[in-house]
């Protein structure tokens, strides 16, 4: 497996844990009123911050447990699919935070929307580079 290979697959576990860590805790934090009726902010900044320094601590892990290869025109097409994906995918779902700010939601709603929506964006990226590797292009 290629360490661009071994990014996507870090980058899409990340991806997936730490948002649904993120969903556990604020599920059972959640007050009589509602889940947007708690305190989310706190644990908000704390799973995008986690997820920025697990992403950096596993891929700094993973290019010191093997021998790093060149990234070569195949690398490069496929991470720039995946970015590419990863932006439509984005671009579609920050919809739905737009416009919950117009309807002048709450904010929890377009916060955590929002964060889907990046969520989404990483998900769905680092599937497409997998696939890529794993079939080809």
């Amino acid at each position: 497996m290629s360490y661009q290979e071994k990014r996507a697959w870090i980058y899409a576990v990340v991806a997936v844990v730490v948002p649904a860590a993120y969903a556990i805790v604020l599920l059972a934090r959640a007050p009589a009123g509602g889940v947007a009726a708690g305190e989310y902010g706190r644990a908000l900044m704390i799973a995008v911050s986690a997820s920025i320094v697990l992403n950096g601590v596993a891929g700094a892990f993973a290019a010191g447990s093997g021998r790093k290869e060149p990234v070569d025109e195949r690398d490069r097409a496929i991470g720039q699919r995946g970015e590419y994906v990863g932006f439509y995918v984005m671009s579609g779902a920050a919809i739905v935070p737009l416009a919950l700010a117009v309807r002048e939601a709450p904010y929890f709603w377009i916060a955590n929307s929002l964060y889907l929506s990046f969520t989404l964006a990483a998900v769905v990226s680092a599937v497409v580079k997998i696939v890529a590797y794993r079939r080809g292009m």
